[in-house]
């Protein structure tokens, strides 16, 4: 399918940069796929529209890392590093985005005065990530290093001079687990729960299931390719327990995935973990490409937020509209379209959708 598919026109003042003001007064647009009905709703009626039953939910617990860290090189010329994902042998090595690219060689050394002093040993031209050797000073690790002096990495379309006070909170989920902290980006479908909906959602009979997957900054990437399957997906670490995996297989309820990460986890789970796994842990690095057709085996509902034009998150939630068809394209743009008039609010501080 030719990438243009999945465009769209999308006004520029509907790119949120701030979140609601309430987590739970986002807008919610509800799809039900059975009556090709659509319905809006504000995202403190979930509950409600849910009701009671025995749906078994999936979420990332991820915690958003404070990835954007800044130094200076020894000619005194500032860095800005937005860390990625450490090396798996090599726990003070990770692989990062560096600025300016092009003047930081290999054997390039930055620091920041007190808290670490940094080296960059390789470069990829393909991927545009480097991977950089971390001394901290006085510290245990680079994770220390980001929570001294980083900042939270929000996407490049929020446009602002730098984080707010609120972004501390609002770019991390509720139920983010602070032992957890490997995120570059959140899992933002989930910015719209607030613990008394997890409260409500549990007291009506529904179960929650935590699972984990390291969001990356590919997940921002517009699709270059002319053709959407010519498109390299990233790749992207999960943890998923056992129970869960047991959870997801025997369900006699139905399965719903609160964002596209917990989709990708649990599908890319679905496929590779050993069929016996019922106890400990499974992880590997996702890198299943969901686009129509495609088809799902553990995910019966969907909440995420509206996304990128040209975008695999498009496209993954396009394939879930109508599973093992590409009708979903049209459906979605359709879709979109209404949303656009309503004035929901686009990305990641934005409003979210409900497919059921």
């Amino acid at each position: 399918m030719k990438t243009d598919a999945y465009d769209f026109a999308l006004p520029d003042e509907l790119i949120a940069q701030k979140p609601a003001a309430q987590r739970d007064q986002s807008k919610l647009l509800v799809v039900d796929r059975s009556s090709q009905r659509i319905s809006h709703h504000a995202f403190s009626e979930l509950p409600q529209i849910l009701g009671p039953s025995n749906l078994q939910i999936f979420r990332n617990n991820a915690t958003v890392l404070r990835a954007r860290i800044y130094g200076k090189r020894e000619t005194g010329g500032k860095v800005e590093c937005v860390l990625l994902e450490p090396k798996d042998d090599a726990p003070l090595v990770w692989e990062c985005l560096l600025k300016p690219g092009r003047k930081l060689p290999p054997g390039t050394r930055f620091r920041q005065e007190g808290v670490y002093t940094a080296e960059v040993l390789e470069k990829s031209d393909e991927s545009g990530t480097a991977w950089v050797h971390f001394y901290p000073q006085g510290l245990n690790d680079v994770v220390a290093i980001a929570d001294t002096c980083g900042e939270l990495p929000l996407p490049p379309y929020i446009q602002r001079e730098g984080p707010e006070a609120d972004d501390d909170t609002r770019y991390q989920t509720t139920y983010a687990d602070p032992n957890k902290k490997i995120a570059a980006a959140a899992p933002t479908a989930g910015l719209h729960f607030t613990q008394e909906i997890n409260d409500a959602l549990s007291s009506a009979g529904h179960r929650f299931h935590d699972l984990t997957l390291r969001v990356g900054l590919g997940t921002f990437r517009p699709v270059k390719s002319e053709n959407i399957e010519d498109h390299k997906i990233h790749r992207e670490r999960y943890w998923i327990e056992g129970s869960t995996i047991a959870a997801l297989r025997n369900s006699t309820g139905k399965r719903l995935a609160i964002g596209t990460t917990s989709v990708r986890t649990v599908e890319d789970a679905l496929r590779h973990a050993p069929a016996d796994l019922a106890e400990g842990s499974f992880s590997r690095d996702a890198d299943l490409f969901i686009i129509p057709p495609f088809n799902y085996l553990g995910v019966d509902q969907l909440i995420t937020n509206f996304h990128l034009p040209r975008s695999t998150l498009f496209g993954l939630v396009a394939a879930f509209l109508t599973p093992q068809s590409i009708d979903g394209v049209d459906w979605l743009k359709t879709i979109y379209a209404e949303a656009i008039s309503k004035k929901y609010r686009f990305f990641s501080y934005g409003d979210a959708m409900l497919i059921i």
